[in-house]
């Protein structure tokens, strides 16, 4: 075997879990080979660059070997060879995410404390028959 469809060999190499999500994820348009857009049939063929895109990082690794059975991780590790840039790329990535704020802290928003509850009613209470901004005349 000297070519494989690009789908089978991402499932293979345990990219994506299941054929079905390496097809979707091709057909989106996260998946080149050799800086070409590749379609799920597409084959690959052993030195061949592949640039998967997940989330906000892009791994782009060097076929080393072809396989259309799904083995375990380090048989599948054997598949490829990542290279020296999408390793820093990642590493980067990683950092990038360790320092970054947490998200949950980000909510201004939401149900209202005991106190602030307390202070809605108080203010509400205050505004009487009043609904409208305006100025009744």
């Amino acid at each position: 075997m000297d070519r494989l469809r690009i789908d089978k060999w991402l499932w293979a190499a345990r990219f994506y879990k299941t054929r079905t999500l390496a097809t979707d994820e091709i057909g989106k348009g996260r998946v080149e080979i050799n800086g070409q857009e590749a379609k799920p049939a597409r084959e690959v063929k052993v030195g061949d660059t592949v640039a998967v895109r997940r989330e906000a990082v892009t791994r782009t690794v060097v076929v080393k070997a072809l396989s259309s059975v799904r083995g375990p991780a380090p048989v599948a590790q054997q598949l490829y060879e990542e290279t020296a840039d999408s390793l820093r790329a990642r590493e980067q990535a990683a950092e990038q995410r360790r320092y970054a704020r947490e998200p949950a802290l980000a909510i201004e928003h939401g149900r209202p404390t005991k106190r602030g509850r307390r202070e809605l009613d108080q203010a509400q209470r205050g505004w009487g028959d009043r609904w409208s901004a305006s100025l009744d005349e």
